[in-house]
């Protein structure tokens, strides 16, 4: 088996490695800056636009898009440890190279379900990095968990859908450039089959009756690498009928495909978070003392790192074997992959971010390093795109199937 990246993998990478070094790394504490200067926290601060444009400007630029038409053409296996480097900055990096949720999944669905009209209206500006976008699927009054619930309602009324509902934790909608909403909900509700009740249309941000109503926070930080989450109510919204992705009934379907390239996404950068915090605990290690001797030299210490160590280099296997059944065999074929890496990478790096909170000590917890926040992030995985538990039950299921 061979565990080498191909050719333009590698080429990809060095340039990449070598971006996060002489701009994204250095941008970091510039954005904090900036951000404190801006009249609405919610505002892009001008170095991203400066990371946005060298990005461009070296190639490194809608990576995520499998569709050579669109992206670059990248099968998952080639662009997971793409992602995995991004992950060493989530708040930057996917960003600069427009290769930020929910971006990416709404790029995917338009270029895959969108029709041509929608393409030109809304993907084209999506790509050129012009525009943001927003999902609204989650709900607060229902168990989201389960799509099925969904109550938001999208009925027809002669050429057009009328949209009633109350979403939260829409990831994006904050964002001042989010010009448009992709929204999940009921155009027949009363189905017989529960999984074809559901649709998805587009709603631009400035339809009437689109209501914003509040940014909602994540273990009190507001998530800017996404454009913030919001509570949005939807009154009596009113959009053409050609606004419909795809055809009605077929939005659990969509959202199904959606989410598998994401979670391949999410998991990559995650083990790209591990990493830094693993760096960031041998930093400490070796640069501080305590009770005589250095914190290297503490058992403990060892231990921790050693066992990030491990867990990293499972994590990774595990989830570049998923990107490739996924490129070999489809979402389908890699159901069981895709769950596992689900379960297995948000819990497995929440641990190894604890670990280097508690090594830095009062430090880890403080806005000086980014360990607090990178905590939250991966703690919130645990809940995006499907809670843990939900994937436990479906693999546990599928597994127990081969024996009744």
């Amino acid at each position: 088996m061979d565990f080498a990246f191909d050719a333009r993998t590698e080429e990809l990478r060095g340039r990449l490695l070598a971006f996060m070094d002489e701009h994204v790394y250095p941008a970091e504490a510039v954005a904090d800056e900036q951000r404190t200067a801006l009249a609405s926290p919610w505002d892009t601060p001008a170095v991203v636009e400066d990371l946005k444009a060298e990005a461009r400007k070296q190639g490194l630029w809608n990576l995520f898009l499998p569709d050579g038409e669109y992206g670059a053409g990248l099968t998952n296996l080639q662009y997971a440890p793409l992602a995995e480097i991004t992950g060493r900055s989530p708040q930057l990096a996917p960003t600069a190279l427009n290769c930020a949720a929910p971006d990416t999944g709404n790029m995917e669905v338009l270029a895959q379900f969108g029709s041509e009209e929608q393409k030109k209206q809304w993907l084209h500006p999506l790509l050129a990095g012009e525009i943001r976008s927003a999902f609204a699927m989650t709900e607060p009054d229902v168990a989201s968990s389960d799509a099925t619930n969904i109550e938001t309602r999208i009925d027809r009324d002669g050429d057009a859908y009328l949209i009633n509902g109350r979403k939260w934790y829409i990831s994006g909608a904050m964002n001042p450039l989010c010009r448009i909403f992709i929204v999940m909900g009921k155009t027949d509700p009363e189905g017989a089959d529960p999984r074809r009740q559901q649709s998805m249309v587009l709603v631009p941000r400035d339809t009437p009756g689109v209501e914003v109503r509040r940014a909602m926070q994540v273990y009190g930080y507001e998530d800017h690498s996404h454009g913030g989450h919001a509570e949005v109510v939807f009154h009596d919204v009113r959009v053409p009928a050609g606004n419909l992705i795809g055809e009605e009934g077929g939005g659990f379907g969509i959202a199904q495909a959606r989410l598998g390239p994401g979670r391949i996404h999410h998991c990559m950068r995650l083990i790209g978070m591990a990493e830094r915090a693993i760096e960031l605990m041998c930093r400490r290690a070796v640069s501080r003392t305590a009770f005589g001797k250095p914190l290297a030299g503490q058992g403990v210490v060892q231990q921790w790192i050693a066992d990030a160590r491990v867990a990293v280099e499972q994590l990774r296997l595990l989830v570049l074997k998923t990107a490739w059944l996924m490129d070999t065999v489809g979402n389908k074929g890699a159901h069981t992959e895709i769950q596992a890496i689900k379960i297995a990478t948000p819990r497995t790096v929440v641990d190894i971010l604890d670990q280097a909170v508690q090594l830095h000590g009062a430090g880890g917890v403080s806005q000086d390093f980014p360990l607090a926040e990178l905590w939250a992030a991966a703690r919130t995985l645990r809940l995006a795109d499907g809670p843990d538990e939900v994937h436990q039950r479906s693999l546990a299921r599928r597994e127990l199937k081969r024996y009744m």
